[in-house]
């Protein structure tokens, strides 16, 4: 009951979160909600037991991703624009996203059900074969590391290869000179 009380209220500071990232102008503002959004992501999924999520949600949500929007504040404006009118498009695309999620969800098992096919299943063969056919004694490095290790490998490329691209463009920008600027060198010689 504890655990479930627990979800409860970091959903809802989940929710009160997005809520403020949303109403907030102050981009400032803005960077620091979603580490605050990201932090609170990564203890739910401790309390739901996915720590290996939890994480990759703190590194990656909390940490890089604050980082690089701080820097890239660093090289723009800290207020946002105030919009000329209400676009309603993009409001009805993630309505119509949030739906669809929805709609995908509607035939899974209840959280935490006892007679979910995966207990049946796939969670058995982990607990019993798993430390005989890999020789790893903890479940979770062994799913990981071996079931799921090219999954795992593909995710640290894309987390990789996104950390490169980002580094590309701030990096770009700094050694160019601006329309009608000359360069540092030139100036020197």
């Amino acid at each position: 009951m504890t655990e479930q009380v627990i979800n409860n209220l970091l959903a809802a500071f989940l929710a009160v979160t997005a809520v403020g990232m949303v109403r907030l102008r102050g981009l400032f503002a803005v960077a620091m909600l979603m580490g605050i959004y990201s932090l609170v992501s990564a203890a739910l999924f401790v309390v739901l037991d996915a720590v290996d999520v939890a994480f990759t949600e703190a590194a990656v949500g909390a940490g890089i991703s604050t980082v690089l929007m701080l820097a890239t504040l660093g090289l723009t404006t800290r207020d946002e624009k105030p919009p000329k009118r209400t676009p309603i498009l993009p409001l009805l695309v993630v309505v119509a996203t949030g739906a669809a999620l929805v709609y995908g969800t509607l035939d899974m098992p209840r959280f935490g059900d006892p007679e979910a096919p995966i207990h049946h299943h796939v969670a058995p063969r982990y607990i019993h074969v798993s430390p005989s056919e890999i020789g790893i004694p903890n479940m979770v490095t062994s799913v990981l590391a071996s079931y799921r290790g090219y999954d795992t490998l593909g995710e640290v490329v894309v987390v990789f290869t996104a950390g490169v691209g980002v580094l590309i463009l701030l990096g770009g920008r700094a050694g160019k000179p601006k329309a009608g600027q000359t360069g540092r060198r030139e100036k020197e010689q």
